[in-house]
C-alpha cells in the first residue's frame, strides 16, 4: 500500500518532469521554427500555412491533460517496481554495457509497433469519432500537438512505459533514453516543416519517417500511421501513394517560394 502523501508526491514528481520535458521541446521547436526562423523556413512549412492561436492553445490544454494521465501511469510504474515487478534495474553492470546500448533501440522498435496497431485501432469508426479525432482536430499540427490526445488515448498511448518495463529488462538511463527520444521525434513529427535534404526518403534509410510522412497523416486521415520508421506502413500498404513526391516537392522549394505572414505569434492565422 501507498499513503496518499507518499502518492501525491511521486505524482508531483512525475507530473513536473514529464510537463518539463514537453515545455522544452514543444517551446524550443516552436520558437525557432515558428518564431524566430519562420522566414527563413517558411518554405518548408508543409501544407503551406500555420494553425491558429486558437487550435495551438487547444493543442496545448490536450496535452497537458495527457501528461497529468501519463504522472498516473508513472505512479503504477513506480509501485510495481517498489513491490519487484517488472523487469527495471539500476546497476549497469547487472547486464552489462552491451545489453544496455542494445536496450534502447529495441524499447524504441517495441514502441514504434505499438504505436502502428494502436493508432490503427484508433481509426476504427468507433473509437475515431469519440477519441482520435480530438487528435486530428489538428489538421496542420504545431509541436504543441505532441501530446494532444483524448483523455482514452492518452491512457493508450502511455501504457507503453508498463509494457516496456514488464517486456524488457531496463535500466533506468535506458529508459530516460527512450522517452527523450521519443518526445524529440513526436515533436518534429509534429512541427509541420521539413528540414531533411532532397532524396532522403529514397536513401539508404528510406524507412526512417519524416515530419512530411505523419503531416500527410494528419491532413489524409487514413495513411502514414507509423512513429519513427515506415516499414509497418509498407508491410500493410497503408502509406500513402505520394509520399516520396510530396517530400521531394516540398524538400526541393526554394526560399522564396512561400511568402511567410509577418504577423506576430499570437496572431498566426491558418
Amino acid at each position: 500500500m501507498i499513503s496518499v502523501q507518499e502518492f501525491l508526491k511521486h505524482y508531483a514528481v512525475d507530473f513536473v518532469g514529464e510537463s518539463l520535458r514537453y515545455l522544452v521541446f514543444a517551446g524550443i521547436t516552436f520558437l525557432l521554427f515558428w518564431v524566430l526562423l519562420r522566414k527563413q523556413l517558411g518554405h518548408r512549412m508543409i501544407q503551406r500555412k500555420y494553425s491558429t492561436r486558437e487550435r495551438l492553445v487547444k493543442e496545448f490544454l490536450y496535452s497537458m491533460s495527457s501528461i497529468a494521465i501519463f504522472s498516473l501511469i508513472g505512479v503504477g510504474i513506480f509501485l510495481a517496481i517498489k513491490n519487484g515487478y517488472g523487469q527495471f534495474y539500476l546497476d549497469i553492470n547487472e547486464r552489462g554495457w552491451g545489453y544496455f546500448f542494445l536496450s534502447i533501440p529495441l524499447a524504441i522498435v517495441i514502441h514504434d509497433a505499438y504505436f502502428y496497431f494502436t493508432h490503427r485501432l484508433m481509426h476504427h469508426p468507433a473509437l475515431f469519432r469519440h477519441v482520435h479525432l480530438v487528435h486530428h482536430q489538428s489538421t496542420n499540427p504545431s509541436p504543441w500537438a505532441a501530446y494532444s490526445f483524448h483523455p482514452f488515448e492518452a491512457i493508450i498511448q502511455g501504457l507503453i512505459g508498463p509494457i516496456l518495463i514488464f517486456a524488457l529488462p531496463l535500466h533506468i538511463y535506458a529508459l530516460l533514453a527512450f522517452a527523450l527520444f521519443q518526445i524529440t521525434y513526436n515533436v518534429l513529427g509534429h512541427s509541420s516543416i521539413e528540414l531533411l535534404p532532397k532524396g532522403f526518403t529514397r536513401s539508404l534509410i528510406f524507412w526512417h519517417n519524416t515530419p512530411t510522412h505523419h503531416n500527410m497523416h494528419h491532413k489524409f486521415f487514413n495513411c502514414n500511421y507509423c512513429i519513427y520508421f515506415n516499414w509497418w506502413d509498407r508491410m500493410f500498404g497503408t502509406m500513402h501513394p505520394k509520399y516520396d513526391e510530396t517530400f521531394e516537392e516540398v524538400a526541393g522549394r526554394e526560399p522564396n517560394e512561400f511568402a511567410v505572414s509577418d504577423k506576430p505569434a499570437n496572431q498566426i492565422a491558418a
